[in-house]
């Protein structure tokens, strides 16, 4: 693999970045918002299943009399 300069390399990535599309404010402020609703709900799903089965062990052992 050949080498380059440094001056050629900053000159390629600048090329390079220059193709890229970037995301607009609102597209990002959009994903953010659901990305922040999403991680709620989940938090709320995995609480209730984690208290659910957190009572029912509860009942089983208190019944086993340990």
């Amino acid at each position: 693999m050949a080498k380059i300069s440094s001056v050629q390399f900053f000159r390629q990535v600048r090329q390079e970045v220059s193709k890229v599309t970037w995301a607009t404010r609102k597209e990002v402020l959009v994903t953010g918002i659901m990305v922040f609703i999403l991680g709620a709900v989940a938090a709320t799903f995995f609480f209730g299943v984690d208290s659910s089965i957190s009572y029912v062990l509860m009942r089983i052992f208190k019944g086993l009399g340990a």
